[in-house]
């Protein structure tokens, strides 16, 4: 964040194919050393695989995201010395920047030996979590349930 001044959101470009900003998101963060085109192909097979199984992609993808959308998080605030978890609420970009790290993160975490390429892994983690299941809702589970553990400090919130 700058010092001075605001900061100016760059506005992407919606996808080729399904015309949705929220995948074209989902792409970049997915990208390794830049190879945006591998990125597209994984993620564009991972909604095939899920077409494939009669169910629409975007839907499953959009719904995916809303179930891991964090409401409230813990920040560390230092009062006299100590070193407070202090519960605030998420903002929207971030909401959605958390989730689709989390679900990228999940997929990678997926084991080999049930799933042969990101694709399937991506595609299942989409599945399971449309489905308020998997590591990625886990992990949102787990973020409200220490921000509401920690509810006591929320007078400290600045």
């Amino acid at each position: 964040m700058p010092r001075r001044g605001s900061v100016k959101v760059r506005q992407t470009e919606p996808d080729p194919i399904y015309k949705n900003r929220l995948i074209t998101k989902f792409i970049n963060r997915a990208m390794r050393d830049g190879k945006k085109s591998t990125a597209q192909k994984e993620i564009y097979r991972s909604f095939e695989l899920i077409k494939s199984e009669g169910e629409d992609p975007v839907k499953i993808f959009s719904q995916a995201i809303e179930n891991v959308k964090p409401g409230m998080e813990v920040r560390p605030r230092r009062i006299g010395g100590a070193a407070y978890q202090v519960p605030i609420p998420v903002r929207g970009t971030r909401k959605e920047s958390l989730a689709i790290r989390w679900i990228i993160g999940a997929a990678q975490g997926r084991s080999n030996s049930e799933f042969r390429t990101f694709a399937e892994k991506l595609a299942a983690e989409f599945k399971d979590a449309a489905k308020s299941e998997g590591l990625a809702v886990k992990k949102k589970i787990d973020m409200e349930r220490m921000a509401e553990a920690n509810r006591a400090f929320a007078h400290f919130r600045w």
